[in-house]
């Protein structure tokens, strides 16, 4: 698809973009479950609490691979593919490395503020960082309600942007 083709591209509800967020949390169970096996077998691991900053280092950059991989090729993960989303730049052309690696980072904007205020406040119950995750992610999607392009603000700092896109017919 041409960019000419892609810069008129309505966006995509939120709701539906949200359900392919969830989609792609079901998706990454799987690719999270193996990279810790992984970890775990590369290092011995003998214990679950020994190297957690190593796996949780190992996971960050596990993942970063597989959204940028997919994003630089295609413009669209698995989930993305399901529900029909590419993410573009702004002109509508496919993103470059440094551009998905912004935009993998920047997306952590999703849960970093309620993680950060959970550690901050000093709540350690599983309800509570629940609950700040949940609040953080309504705040998150009411900023992109609120966006005249109803793009995410990870999308606006870097410049991308989630469109439609859907399968060509033969």
């Amino acid at each position: 698809m041409t960019a000419s083709a892609t810069t008129g591209a309505t966006p995509p509800g939120l709701a539906r973009r949200f359900a392919a967020l969830l989609y792609e949390g079901v998706l990454l169970f799987g690719v999270v479950f193996f990279a810790g096996f992984l970890y775990s077998v590369l290092t011995r691991q003998q214990h679950a609490l020994q190297g957690r900053v190593g796996l949780g280092i190992f996971i960050f950059i596990v993942l970063g691979l597989y959204f940028v991989g997919f994003w630089t090729r295609s413009g669209q993960t698995l989930a993305m593919k399901t529900w029909h989303l590419r993410v573009v730049d702004t002109a509508g052309r496919p993103l470059t490395a440094p551009r998905a690696v912004a935009r993998y980072l920047a997306s952590w904007l999703w849960f970093l503020p309620a993680l950060v205020s959970t550690w901050a406040l000093g709540l350690h119950g599983g309800g509570a960082i629940v609950g700040s995750l949940v609040a953080g992610m309504l705040a998150y999607l009411l900023i992109a309600r609120l966006h005249p392009g109803r793009q995410f603000l990870h999308d606006t700092i870097c410049g991308t942007r989630v469109i439609t896109q859907h399968p060509q017919r033969p």
